[in-house]
């Protein structure tokens, strides 16, 4: 298969430019593409993340990605490193046309390939280590690392957050647990817990009713 690949940062750039640079390349070639991929994506994101992610992992031996040129694949030289090696390693070939590059079957790619595998692996290293220091760093100056204490809790959290006057609402009109569950989507056990904590108790006493009893509805439909 011959897959022709085009990547563009935003909707204002237009992929036709890249479109006619492969076709007239492959004329010249007297080679037709089998495939597009074309997607609209900053090349910073994570190519496991794009369309070119899921070529890359269906892609077989012998077959042929051609692009406009090694930036289309990626913005960062780690990330495009890591994509020829991936390729190199199913044995598929990549071609540009800008800057003339070609990944083969030949012992030059076979030599680009074991460097590019070893940079990329280096840079992880690098990147890991980096990290490493920096959260040492943090702590030695009395940073408090992880997740603030009480984040898990508090009551932004919950998916119930908001629908309190909704749920008093029906409470007060003896509408049961499970009913309010339903109408707030979420599971009834859920609900109970947010009950529990008391996060309707204020606005069911405003209305004139008691929140122990109301909290203790039965849970019959």
């Amino acid at each position: 298969m011959i897959y022709g690949y085009i990547r563009v940062s935003s909707d204002k750039q237009t992929v036709e430019n890249q479109r006619f640079e492969i076709n007239n390349f492959c004329r010249r070639q007297n080679i037709k593409i089998d495939d597009w991929i074309e997607e609209t994506i900053s090349g910073t994101k994570a190519y496991s993340k794009r369309q070119l992610g899921k070529l890359l992992s269906h892609v077989q031996k012998d077959d042929l990605i051609i692009c406009a040129e090694l930036s289309r694949l990626g913005r960062s030289l780690f990330m495009i490193m890591e994509i020829l090696s991936l390729c190199m390693k199913k044995e598929c070939k990549v071609w540009t046309i800008k800057d003339n590059y070609r990944l083969g079957d030949d012992i030059q790619s076979k030599v680009l390939a074991f460097a590019f595998g070893l940079s990329a692996e280096i840079e992880r290293n690098l990147i890991s280590q980096r990290t490493k220091e920096a959260l040492a760093r943090k702590k030695s100056e009395g940073v408090v690392l992880g997740r603030p204490k009480g984040r898990k809790s508090s009551p932004d959290k919950y998916k119930l957050s908001g629908k309190e006057r909704l749920i008093a609402g029906m409470m007060a009109a003896g509408v049961s647990q499970r009913k309010i569950a339903a109408k707030c989507k979420v599971d009834r056990n859920t609900l109970g817990r947010f009950l529990h904590n008391g996060h309707v108790d204020d606005l069911l006493i405003e209305m004139g009713e008691s929140p122990k009893g109301k909290c203790n509805a039965p849970l019959a439909s």
